[in-house]
């Protein structure tokens, strides 16, 4: 039976965390069984605010392909691909730029937040590449037919933006498109390690799935507590301290009864959090062994992008013919 086709990725500007990990990475492992999966390095939209690093983008392309076979992303069930060596990609978008107009995207509530982030970057004039990059992503999901596209709520926005692109290409040059729907994912954003709600690779409170011993015991030590709890037999409380947050996430046998014994006063921050680094350094090992094994075979790696790559562009260029043909451009 034909696999419903699923289309996902990152953008390559750091290596994956956890929040990453329990956030989409293993439920894409999950789906590469019941789904024809699409796993796409997005190095062309990293480069909508990363434009004057490049080399930044570069290395971390490698950095996110090791990540995503370390936790199990099979390259013989899913196909990884380079989004800059498929230059359908980058077609679609011109040619669904004529169907959005500058207001519809500048409503758009996911780029009205990324942009007030952007700040910095940006200062009082956005990018044409950034505010458009719905228009890219658009290109994204259908040069691959991608009929489901996992997604968290605060994505929402950008795939009924691209729906909207689809149901406007149809209606003017006929049935061609694929129209997406999103899957919501049931798992929530993993908050940092200082307690924010993002878990982020520029905010510096995020635990990696390369991270040594040395690393992850540094920044379990670091970790946000109650901060009411000054000696170790006060009586603590568990649902403001980052420590018991990611016993959840690592210790799930266990976290029970270390919180009742945080509560009760007999155990203390310390104690709590060399259990946690133990858990941790436990459930990251097997990951990091296959991340190092791909480390010291960088032709086989490659060859596993290059090889995904061209399974994407073959059926990128399908339906660019279909997308030509249906826009009288099949001269």
């Amino acid at each position: 039976m034909k696999k419903i086709k699923m289309l996902t990725g990152d953008r390559p500007t750091g290596k994956l965390h956890i929040g990453h990990y329990f956030g989409s990475l293993q439920t894409r492992v999950k789906m590469q069984d019941e789904y024809d999966c699409h796993v796409m390095i997005a190095d062309v939209q990293a480069l909508t605010d990363n434009f004057n690093n490049p080399e930044k983008v570069r290395k971390n392309v490698y950095e996110v392909l090791l990540d995503y076979l370390s936790v199990g992303i099979d390259p013989k069930k899913t196909t990884i691909f380079l989004q800059s060596m498929i230059p359908e990609i980058a077609e679609l978008t011109v040619f669904y730029s004529n169907l959005v107009t500058i207001a519809r995207l500048q409503r758009n509530p996911t780029v009205k937040t990324e942009i007030a982030q952007k700040k910095e970057l940006f200062g009082e004039s956005v990018t044409y590449g950034f505010l458009g990059y719905p228009v890219s992503q658009a290109g994204d999901i259908t040069a691959f037919e991608g009929e489901v596209v996992p997604v968290g709520e605060d994505q929402l926005p950008l795939i009924e933006q691209c729906r909207e692109i689809v149901r406007k290409f149809n209606s003017i040059y006929g049935e061609t498109l694929v129209e997406p729907r999103a899957i919501l994912s049931s798992n929530k954003r993993i908050k940092g390690l200082d307690g924010n709600e993002k878990m982020g690779k520029s905010l510096g409170n995020a635990i990696y799935l390369s991270d040594t011993d040395e690393e992850i015991s540094k920044k379990v030590m670091g970790a946000l507590t109650d901060p009411n709890r000054i000696k170790k037999d006060d009586l603590g409380n568990p649902d403001i301290c980052m420590v018991a947050y990611y016993h959840n996430l690592f210790s799930k046998d266990e976290v029970k009864k270390i919180c009742e014994e945080c509560k009760a006063g007999k155990r203390g921050c310390v104690a709590c959090k060399k259990q946690l680094i133990e858990n941790i350094i436990k459930a990251l090992t097997p990951i990091r062994e296959k991340r190092k094994y791909y480390e010291q075979r960088p032709e086989e790696l490659r060859q596993i992008l290059m090889d995904g790559t061209q399974r994407a562009r073959e059926q990128a260029k399908e339906t660019m013919k279909k997308v030509k043909k249906a826009m009288k451009l099949d001269y």
